[in-house]
């Protein structure tokens, strides 16, 4: 789970939301009317990867986030904890900017017959921060640390399919017993069913390994200085709500030595952080920024011409969770009847200057053997058969209907839009909420949730199966005793067919085949009961000077490339 707070940069409210509805409403993802533009947004053009070259040792890399959840594995899960774990520690494999899987520590990996058991080889004598060696025990040892039934995480579910991982999360073991350590340099797992794709699990950080000398994860002397076994290290404790500082470890030899002496991570106030790093950046002390969506256009005229400006295409998406559990969500027909009545392509044209592209699927383009545009067709504009969806479901004019956001991270503009749209396409009234990430989160997952909430996703590992099963498999409802959701199936969207594909998708050897499945899995969430709402495609910009540093490119989780990165 990567959850991210953003999604989009943080915007200023004003007149652009009414201009959806006014002079920008005409360019929409159905089409135009007469005389207007039946172009829609497409969003801006990618920047070609910079080319990875040799480089040299020095520098210090300077940024901006906001207070991350954790920076320990146990409990990594956002964007701006990801960004300081993927630089502390190394797991069994890391994926590339590309999706690409390739060694971590692990040299290869190999399955028996059905996928239900892996075999990892480590690479041998590779070491902690404090001099420990890397071996199978210290995986085990993490793993166990993260499953822990005391260990507070909220990411632990990412282990849920090794043998072993409910029991003892429970109590009633005394180890996870589907890890073994078959020898000092190779880790066996034995897994509760087939998994095809089980390796490409250990890229999250929480399969990070632990040293011997880790602490609890109830201590914060440890929690906010882990000891790892990445390219940096930690200089001096976790500074809250000021700052985060790593430094090159020198004896890194799970692959190539990062060039850069140190990253520094400067903490800012969520309410208006990428103001701050904008202008952070244009002050010269901030070397890569994200930006407010009103400076999007202006930044890429400026900074695109200099060689500072960034811009990609990710593996995320943002949506609206829609509670299928509840009323007045709790149809297909009334889900499409809302979604019918939003016109993306007149937000992203309105609001977001062109800068954003209308999705119409929730597996995104980086999967190109599984990526199916227009998969949701209910994603295209059209009023008129969105009002006969909501008579049929019986969201007559006047229905109430929750749109809730969270605050200070771009969403309010949008989300104005929308709000409109749907009271004046489909006469609803709309209780309109925005409140801190962490209360967003807390409405989701409580009982008799209903309504629309915003929320967006980036895959913690290159796969389809990361959109599909986290955010629609009835097995990630995962329902505690109080009724609310500890998984991040927070729609309750629950269907036998879709889990029975899934879960043969999860089991199939063969790529090709798997992706088949994907899609067909894909078709029935979306394509007909649309679970979720697709809302836009995930493109991120980013202000760098590349003229001053070299190998700068945005990874699989929109960071920098810190182990590559080098000052010219």
């Amino acid at each position: 789970m990567r959850r991210s707070r953003t999604g989009f940069a943080v915007v200023a409210l004003g007149a652009a939301a009414a201009m959806v509805l006014t002079g920008c409403a005409q360019r929409s993802n159905q089409g135009a009317p007469e005389g207007g533009s039946a172009q829609p947004s497409v969003g801006y053009p990618e920047t070609p990867p910079v080319e990875v070259v040799p480089g040299k040792p020095g520098g210090v890399f300077r940024l901006g986030i906001t207070e991350p959840t954790a920076i320990d594995p146990y409990n990594v899960q956002e964007s701006e904890g990801t960004s300081v774990a993927n630089a502390l520690f190394t797991g069994l494999v890391q994926v590339e900017p590309d999706g690409t899987v390739v060694p971590g520590v692990a040299t290869d990996w190999s399955a028996n017959d059905d996928c239900s058991q892996w075999t990892f080889n480590l690479k041998p004598n590779t070491h902690f921060h404090n001099g420990e060696v890397v071996d199978a025990t210290s995986f085990k040892r993490g793993w166990e640390r993260v499953a822990a039934p005391n260990s507070g995480s909220e990411v632990s579910y990412h282990l849920d399919v090794i043998q072993g991982y409910e029991e003892f999360q429970a109590g009633q073991a005394p180890e996870m017993t589907g890890v073994q350590v078959a020898s000092a340099n190779q880790l066996v797992v034995n897994l509760v069913q087939p998994d095809c794709e089980f390796p490409l699990r250990t890229n999250h950080p929480a399969l990070s390994p632990a040293p011997a000398a880790v602490g609890p994860t109830s201590d914060p002397n440890y929690t906010d200085a882990p000891i790892g076994n990445g390219p940096f290290k930690m200089d001096g404790k976790w500074e809250h709500d000021k700052g985060i500082r790593l430094v090159r470890f020198e004896e890194y030899d799970a692959g190539p030595k990062a060039y850069l002496d140190a990253i520094e991570f400067t903490i800012l106030n969520p309410q208006n952080g990428v103001q701050l790093e904008t202008d952070g950046f244009k002050a010269g002390t901030f070397d890569w920024a994200r930006m407010p969506t009103p400076l999007i256009g202006p930044n890429r005229a400026e900074f695109e011409p200099q060689g500072k400006w960034l811009s990609k295409k990710t593996n995320g998406i943002n949506y609206f969770v829609a509670m299928n559990a509840e009323p007045p969500l709790n149809s297909p027909e009334a889900r499409k009847a809302v979604s019918m009545a939003i016109d993306r392509a007149a937000i992203a044209e309105g609001v977001f200057k062109g800068a954003q592209a209308p999705a119409d699927s929730i597996v995104p383009s980086l999967f190109p053997d599984a990526y199916q545009p227009g998969v949701c067709d209910a994603c295209v504009y059209d009023p008129v058969k969105a009002k006969e969806l909501a008579e049929k479901a019986g969201l007559t004019p006047g229905t109430e209907i929750n749109l809730s956001f969270n605050t200070g991270a771009g969403h309010e503009e949008w989300t104005a839009a929308v709000r409109q749209q749907l009271e004046q396409n489909l006469g609803l009234k709309v209780n309109y909420q925005g409140v801190p990430f962490t209360d967003h989160l807390n409405n989701m997952e409580a009982k008799g949730a209903s309504g629309l909430y915003r929320l967006a996703w980036g895959a913690d590992y290159p796969t389809p199966g990361n959109y599909l099963i986290p955010l629609m498999a009835t097995s990630s409802i995962k329902l505690d005793a109080e009724g609310k959701v500890t998984g991040n199936n927070y729609s309750r969207y629950s269907n036998p067919e879709f889990d029975a594909l899934v879960a043969r998708a999860s089991a199939t050897k063969d790529e090709a085949a798997r992706n088949e499945l994907w899609k067909e899995a894909e078709r029935i969430a979306i394509g007909r009961d649309l679970a979720v709402i697709p809302l836009f495609q995930r493109q991120q910009f980013r202000l760098v000077d590349h003229s001053k540093w070299g190998n700068v490119n945005m990874d699989f989780n929109e960071d920098p490339t810190f182990d590559q990165i080098f000052l010219k």
